[in-house]
């Protein structure tokens, strides 16, 4: 079992930077990959970034290409995604998730979820 915990998500003006956080306990963290997914009201649940479990690969859904950054620190259980320049078509609850896959941009390729963080990106 791993328990998933996001946090990081607020009210931003477009243009502006967060970053969020997931936070993992129970089973050796550092044997998953971690993937980002995100889901705006009335739309299916989309795949936004992946990191490999040694962190040494990463992978971007196009739309956040060059604005967004994940990154992990399995010596503190966690992974990050920094993003940047963010757009009203951002807003979204956040989700992080584990895989043993690599890569995987599909949700039932992912076995562990957390409860989610809201990210709202005001015009």
């Amino acid at each position: 079992q791993v328990q998933l915990v996001e946090s990081g998500g607020r009210l931003v003006q477009a243009g502006g930077s967060l970053r969020l956080s997931c936070a993992a306990s129970g089973r050796t963290f550092s044997s998953f990959a971690v993937g980002w997914f995100r889901q705006a009201p009335g739309k299916e649940r989309e795949f936004v970034a992946a990191i490999h479990w040694n962190a040494d690969s990463t992978y971007y859904t196009d739309s956040v290409k060059g604005r967004f950054t994940i990154s992990r620190d399995n010596a503190k259980n966690t992974v990050y995604l920094q993003m940047n320049s963010l757009k009203p078509e951002d807003t979204a609850v956040y989700y992080c998730a584990t895989s043993f896959r690599w890569v995987a941009t599909t949700t039932r390729h992912y076995n562990y979820w957390g409860q989610g963080t809201q990210v709202t990106v005001s015009s």
